[in-house]
């Protein structure tokens, strides 16, 4: 057992992954979201603070203008906010740039987080780096985030290799990497998944790849 203090981070599950230009496509954005709406409802169940992200853009944006169906969060996570949640909105990468979220996690004393949603390539690892500097554990959970094909002047990568490669990056350094059946378990028994780290990561890789 361990003394942690856990928060469910859901990261910006809103309707512009489902239906608009930046639509979730590694995992599966449907398998993703049932996952997301698990680890809430376990949240739930162990009394956990739960902060529920809402990135906006102005009106009249092409994604994310505030008020727009794309700004919405997803029915399923709607369905399922309590008063007790802390909901805020941001306009940067990071979690910990929502109006409040700061304050609020020292409030409850909170000192890992547990990142679900999106993106896995723009603002989930933007929020476990930042968790770093700021002496908070992370924890992300592969199956219930998820990222989009890149194309642009530097090259091209699809979902699936930009996904599993930001998995491998984030256990080697930021933030412990696990699926939600293990998270599940861990959080009932308030133990922390466990983590890879830079110096063994990169053993491993050379005797996979060479050096």
């Amino acid at each position: 057992m361990t003394s942690q203090r856990r928060a469910l981070v859901v990261v910006d599950v809103q309707n512009e992954y489902f239906d608009g230009i930046l639509q979730i496509q590694y995992p599966p954005r449907d398998e993703t979201l049932a996952n997301i709406t698990r680890a809430m409802d376990v949240a739930t169940e162990l009394a956990m603070p739960v902060l529920v992200l809402q990135h906006e853009m102005p009106e009249g944006a092409p994604v994310f203008a505030v008020g727009s169906t794309s700004w919405s969060l997803h029915p399923e996570i709607e369905s399922r906010m309590k008063p007790e949640f802390k909901l805020a909105s941001k306009v940067y990468g990071s979690a910990f740039t929502g109006e409040g979220v700061a304050q609020w996690l020292q409030e409850q004393q909170v000192d890992t987080i547990t990142i679900v949603g999106y993106m896995t390539n723009n603002c989930d690892i933007a929020t476990a780096v930042d968790a770093e500097a700021r002496g908070i554990t992370a924890e992300v959970l592969s199956d219930a985030s998820g990222a989009i094909h890149l194309a642009n002047e530097a090259g091209s990568v699809s979902a699936e290799q930009l996904h599993t490669t930001l998995m491998v990056l984030l256990n080697s350094n930021f933030a412990a990497v696990g699926d939600t059946d293990s998270w599940i378990q861990a959080a009932r028994a308030g133990t922390a998944l466990p983590k890879s780290d830079l110096g063994t990561s990169a053993t491993q890789g050379s005797a996979q790849f060479g050096g």
